[in-house]
């Protein structure tokens, strides 16, 4: 086991130390432009973005992550108290589904103003 691990260990430390020394750092003006595409660019690169668009993703974030939790409901028949799981599944769409609710009629998902 022990000569794995060294072995391992050193092999970190090489990578390690390749991928710090081998980079050359040579910018030039293409890379240094924000856009390398060909075409010069028209304004600045460096616009903040909308909140909506970090909202949009945040719900999406949310309601990606709901599918995750309700993936295992399935196999919640296999479980000592099915009922428990089921009213939390629930619990947790129809909170979901208000603060949804809530947003469409605040004018949160509204993209354009």
């Amino acid at each position: 086991m022990l000569p794995y691990m060294l072995m391992a260990l050193a092999l970190s430390i090489i990578l390690a130390a390749v991928s710090f020394w081998l980079p050359t750092m040579s910018p030039d003006t293409e890379k240094l432009s924000p856009y390398e595409c060909g075409f010069d660019p028209l304004g600045s690169a460096r616009l903040p973005y909308s909140m909506r668009f970090f909202l949009v993703a945040i719900l999406f974030l949310l309601f990606d992550l709901e599918i995750a939790l309700l993936l295992p409901s399935p196999w919640a028949t296999q479980l000592l108290s099915p009922t428990s799981t089921i009213f939390w599944a629930f619990i947790i769409i129809i909170l979901l589904t208000i603060g949804l609710v809530y947003e469409w009629l605040q004018g949160g998902l509204e993209w354009a103003e």
